[in-house]
């Protein structure tokens, strides 16, 4: 299978998402994609540069870091599945409304014309809040899938939902076959 793993900036989640990419690596072809920021920022998480060569040590390629490096991604038909991990509040928000404008978006237009599935593992603080509009309208939108979320602080956090990142591959393979992993709310 020829998977896109597309990387948002929630920086935080790298140290549970490059271990994925890395075992999806093992049995697949595994594309990378960057977000503008996480071809760019260097946080406390590590460095752009950082994040860069590890996704390249992992994938045996480099990541796919513009929005002409990944237009082809539909013509050419190069993915059989799209992973967004992490997915951000502004990613969800730009694919809810069919807006382009970065890697991820136009990464997501560009596969989604072949009716292709992409799985979105989300993180975002404001899940239960602003985001979650957005969430519901591709829940409800075909070819759209997700990865099980979570709450991942409800004390400090109500509003904060996280993908449960281990279970990537087995709702990757839900997704392939046209269905949505349950419960998508864990």
């Amino acid at each position: 299978m020829n998977i896109g793993f597309a990387m948002c900036g929630s920086f935080c989640t790298f140290h549970d998402v490059f271990p994925i990419m890395e075992q999806l690596a093992q049995n697949h072809t595994v594309i990378p994609i960057f977000s503008h920021n996480v071809s760019t920022i260097d946080s406390r998480f590590g460095s752009a540069k950082d994040h860069w060569h590890r996704a390249t040590e992992i994938c045996g390629r480099t990541p796919l870091c513009t929005i002409a490096d990944v237009e082809p991604i539909g013509p050419k038909k190069l993915l059989d599945i799209l992973i967004i991990a992490p997915c951000t509040g502004n990613t969800l928000a730009k694919l809810s409304h069919g807006i382009a404008d970065t890697p991820v978006t136009m990464a997501a237009k560009s596969h989604l014309r072949n009716g292709r599935p992409v799985l979105v593992a989300v993180s975002t603080n404001d899940a239960l809040s602003g985001a979650a509009e957005n969430i519901g309208k591709l829940l409800a939108r075909k070819h759209y899938y997700f990865v099980p979320f979570r709450q991942d602080d409800p004390e400090k956090k109500p509003t904060s939902m996280v993908a449960c990142f281990d279970r990537i591959p087995q709702a990757m393979q839900a997704a392939a076959e046209g269905w949505q992993l349950q419960p998508v709310l864990v």
